[in-house]
């Protein structure tokens, strides 16, 4: 499972940062890293406070946006440590590896991290299909960047680790749950963003959506939709409906 994770910076500022980053990931057996839009890299400090893990630093990606970074993953999960108006199925870092085991074996996983001092917005959030927090002192529970990829990547490792060791782990579904049988290729997240545009066009399109008062009625039918995780069949036969209702009404007009 670490070889299909790679871990998400999202504009990170400090380039320490990313080289501390690199070697918790290292030290845990992840070497996937995907930086968005970085203030500073390539910069010696990265390499400086990687030690060890330059390797990590050699095989980064560097992309524009978190929509690129996730495209071709299946699965994404976004830290956050406060509750949404909107609330979102929330994972607690514990609970993280026997989340992602669920998932099929061939599935890419992204763990995102956000901004030093913003984290991820909502929208970014909205991509992802669950969110991941790290309980903490209520006195004072900001991490930094570099702890926070270090505490997420060893709940991993430990868990594979104990697989691998052929020690007790029980793979618990989500509450009220079955664990999910994949028939066909799970759906990458471009395909479900797809999707997403699509039902958009069509509920503004048939009046269902106030352009100038849209409300949350999109945010939640991703929210529902993201919840069951649409295989790549099941994306195109609801765009086959989409496409169908949207031809009808525009044939009226």
């Amino acid at each position: 499972m670490l070889d299909r994770i790679r871990i998400v910076l999202v504009e990170p500022r400090h380039p320490g940062n990313i080289g501390s980053a690199a070697r918790a990931m290292k030290t845990m057996g992840i070497e996937q890293l995907v930086l968005v839009a970085p203030a500073r890299f390539p910069d010696p400090q990265a390499d400086w406070r990687a030690a060890g893990a330059v390797d990590v630093l050699d095989g980064v990606i560097v992309v524009s946006s978190v929509a690129e970074a996730i495209a071709e993953c299946h699965f994404v999960v976004g830290t956050s440590t406060r509750s949404r108006h909107i609330p979102w199925p929330v994972v607690m870092a514990k609970d993280i590896a026997s989340c992602l085991a669920e998932q099929p074996a061939e599935a890419s996983i992204a763990i995102l991290f956000g901004r030093e001092d913003s984290g991820l917005t909502n929208e970014e959030l909205q991509m992802c299909q669950c969110h991941l927090q790290i309980p903490s002192s209520p006195i004072y529970g900001s991490l930094n960047l570099a702890m926070a990829v270090q505490v997420v990547c060893y709940e991993l490792y430990q868990f594979t680790e104990a697989l691998q060791q052929n020690e007790e782990a029980v793979v618990t579904p989500s509450a009220n749950s079955t664990r999910r049988i994949w028939d066909r290729p799970p759906a990458t997240q471009q395909q479900f963003e797809s999707l997403i545009g699509h039902l958009q066009e069509t509920l503004l399109n048939s009046g269902f959506v106030d352009p100038d008062a849209p409300g949350h009625t999109l945010t939640r039918l991703r929210r529902l939709l993201a919840r069951h995780q649409l295989d790549e069949t099941e994306v195109q036969i609801l765009r086959g409906v989409l496409k169908h209702l949207n031809s009808g009404l525009n044939s009226k007009k």
